[in-house]
């Protein structure tokens, strides 16, 4: 891995498979179900996409912060191996 690249998606699935669908994958699912819900319910706009907006910031704050603790990680094995 060079010093310079940020991991993908597709790596932190391989490397820590559930901890990243934790990560990425479940608030995005609570976002729609949310949405649905609110659809379903005929619930205000108002009350559902605030909370739909901040769970997808969620997802992708967290899944960078992952992202960022995996490169460093992997930059500590290399100076050590």
């Amino acid at each position: 891995m060079t010093a310079g690249r940020r991991p993908s998606v597709g790596e932190l699935f391989r490397t820590e498979p559930l901890l990243t669908a934790l990560l990425a994958v479940g608030p995005l699912a609570l976002a729609v179900g949310q949405l649905a819900n609110g659809y379903v319910n005929d619930l205000s706009p108002i009350v559902t996409l605030p909370f739909a907006f901040v769970m997808v910031a969620f997802a992708a704050v967290a899944t960078a912060h992952r992202a960022a603790r995996y490169r460093r990680l992997r930059l500590e094995a290399d100076l050590e191996g």
